[in-house]
């Protein structure tokens, strides 16, 4: 071999190398940025996955609110005839006022029970003011302290309905939240 040939060899040789040197650092960095693509894959999912949570748990949120607004506006609490106990169906709204009452304790409140007609007065104003205590007790239950509630009867004093049916005895047999 001559000088020529072997210069050739040696430069066909160095290029070969660094070319297969280039080429493992470059698969390198394609597994390298492959990695990382994984890596940032999971973490773009994760992130995702917690902004997806994030907004569900906002969105919950909201809702709760809302409902626990429209709740408390809720001010009236029908009974049925001669009864004290208010109604089942009522125990969620009264529990919120109750918690409402708890996490404001500056916050007062005047319960005013009212009958219909039927009956003596002393009777209904008895009724009206167990009526009254009945909602007391159970928002005192949910956390309302007991020095925040006013508790008044006016029996069959104020009806919110003149009229002489049931549908108007009805709207009488109350519990008002001022």
């Amino acid at each position: 071999m001559g000088t020529h040939s072997m210069k050739f060899f040696k430069t066909t040789i160095l290029a070969l190398s660094i070319m297969g040197l280039a080429a493992c650092s470059s698969t390198g960095d394609e597994e390298a940025m492959a990695s990382t693509a994984d890596t940032s894959g999971i973490d773009a999912t994760t992130a995702a996955a917690q902004r997806a949570e994030a907004e569900r748990l906002a969105r919950e949120r909201e809702a709760q609110q809302r409902m626990e607004a429209a709740a408390l506006a809720t001010t009236v609490f029908y009974f049925d005839f001669d009864v004290s106990e208010f109604m089942a169906s009522d125990r969620d709204v009264l529990a919120i006022h109750g918690r409402n009452l708890a996490a404001n304790s500056s916050r007062r409140v005047r319960l005013e029970g009212h009958a219909d007609e039927r009956g003596t007065r002393e009777y209904n104003l008895a009724l009206g003011e167990r009526r009254a205590n009945s909602i007391r007790d159970y928002l005192v239950v949910n956390g309302a302290s007991l020095s925040q509630i006013e508790t008044v009867s006016y029996g069959e004093e104020r009806p919110s309905d003149t009229g002489q049916t049931e549908a108007s005895y009805r709207l009488n047999r109350r519990v008002e939240i001022k």
